[in-house]
């Protein structure tokens, strides 16, 4: 059973991201845990005097908390009627990337499923601060991130954007091709080149893909980019009609650029597509 982790805040488009998460596994059955992190704040010196208000303090957002995981699982639950799911909610008092980072390893997590704006919903940011940073700092498990209130629709094409530095083994595809198989989706390789050639390791890893995309339904595109590659993709995600997008995880790798925070808010890697981003190989 796939195990399926959800952090919420919940906003729309956190259960949204759910809600795309239902649907992309429909035909299996699911474990999903519903994650919401609260912080409280307590003063580096605090007296005896004022405990009492941080302990308050804490039962009062824990109460919210438990409040809003409990209608979230209700919500789910009934939007997902017919389907082999199941759910359980979490609710801790730490910082959300560390609690991540935790709920990976203790519940064997396969996938992380996130929104890609919060509950401030501002437009000048197309992709949240939190889960950029997610994206950035997971690096042992597949994240997908799920655009702002996207209805979800059966992945025909299913872009992959390498530039062929990276090794892809079996273990490191697998998240990318359980859902081109479930769909029987189109792969579109889309390779940003910065040279004329390839070179021997690249040679090599483009091998390797084709080998291990041979049962499936693929294509390669080459298009000429030395800068602007978060445009490039975009202009390709538009044309092709791609409802996914996938990205491999790897130090010095394409994602890294595209994930830095300025480049997101400044020129905009516009996340109109679920975002999927499988991890480094180990």
């Amino acid at each position: 059973m796939k195990r399926i982790l959800v952090p919420t805040d919940f906003s729309t488009n956190a259960y949204c991201a759910l809600f795309y998460a239902t649907r992309l596994f429909q035909n299996q059955p699911c474990q999903f845990y519903i994650l919401n992190t609260f912080n409280v704040e307590t003063p580096v010196l605090t007296s005896r005097i004022n405990t009492s208000k941080g302990d308050k303090l804490y039962q009062e957002l824990s109460a919210s908390s438990q409040d809003g995981l409990t209608k979230t699982m209700h919500s789910i639950i009934l939007d997902s009627k017919g389907l082999q799911h199941s759910f359980e909610t979490i609710s801790v008092s730490k910082k959300l990337v560390e609690t991540i980072q935790k709920t990976i390893k203790n519940l064997e997590i396969d996938l992380v499923v996130m929104g890609t704006k919060g509950a401030s919903g501002v437009k000048e940011i197309i992709m949240g601060s939190n889960t950029v940073k997610v994206i950035q700092k997971i690096k042992n498990c597949a994240i997908l991130a799920v655009p702002d209130q996207l209805d979800f629709k059966t992945p025909k094409n299913i872009a992959f954007a390498t530039d062929f530095k990276c090794f892809y083994n079996e273990a490191s595809l697998k998240p990318f091709l359980e859902i081109v198989t479930a769909f029987a989706s189109n792969i579109r390789v889309i390779h940003i080149h910065e040279k004329e050639k390839l070179n021997e390791t690249q040679e090599y890893n483009l091998a390797n893909l084709k080998e291990k995309f041979n049962d499936f339904n693929y294509c390669f595109h080459w298009i000429p980019g030395f800068s602007k590659k978060e445009k490039h993709i975009q202009e390709f995600i538009d044309k092709m009609n791609i409802d996914i997008l996938c990205m491999s995880q790897y130090k010095y790798g394409l994602i890294e650029s595209i994930t830095h925070e300025p480049v997101i808010k400044k020129i905009g890697f516009h996340a109109a597509v679920p975002f999927l981003v499988i991890p480094e190989v180990s």
